[in-house]
């Protein structure tokens, strides 16, 4: 009976238009969605994201929103186990931020170190930055690149 209800309420949101964000089943009363893209390796730039995120946490409390940081490109350092923001990405990760690092950007950096850097603990691997970005934003996650 339970699933009725969920097809019916899943039929009428599409037919009236309106979908909501729902890619994390950790965040179910998240009222906001937003993803962050980081493909500098500036280290300012890469606190300046953190301290973005981290104010989003605050702003609306960590139930309310979702956050998910897109590292690529050069901001794949940031993702780095060696990394000196690791304790404010772990603070983060313990309040539900989630953190995507690049498999294509890690594969040509492997290439070019000779072998795979570690990353953080709390990095999930995804096949492409660019990819899990317009897919979130697909999801109706709002972009910010700070």
């Amino acid at each position: 009976m339970k699933k009725i209800f969920v097809v019916i309420a899943i039929a009428m949101s599409l037919a009236t238009g309106v979908v909501s964000a729902q890619s994390n089943p950790d965040k179910p009363f998240a009222e906001k969605f937003v993803v962050l893209q980081i493909s500098d390796s500036d280290p300012q730039k890469q606190t300046l994201v953190l301290n973005v995120a981290s104010n989003i946490m605050k702003h609306y409390g960590p139930d309310k929103v979702d956050v998910e940081i897109v590292a690529f490109g050069p901001g794949l350092r940031l993702l780095f186990k060696d990394n000196a923001n690791a304790s404010r990405i772990d603070g983060l990760a313990k309040n539900g931020t989630r953190f995507s690092a690049c498999d294509n950007t890690l594969t040509r950096v492997t290439q070019l170190l000779g072998s795979e850097p570690e990353l953080n603990e709390n990095a999930v691997h995804v096949s492409a930055g660019v990819v899990r970005i317009m897919d979130l934003v697909g999801e109706g996650y709002t972009l910010v690149k700070p």
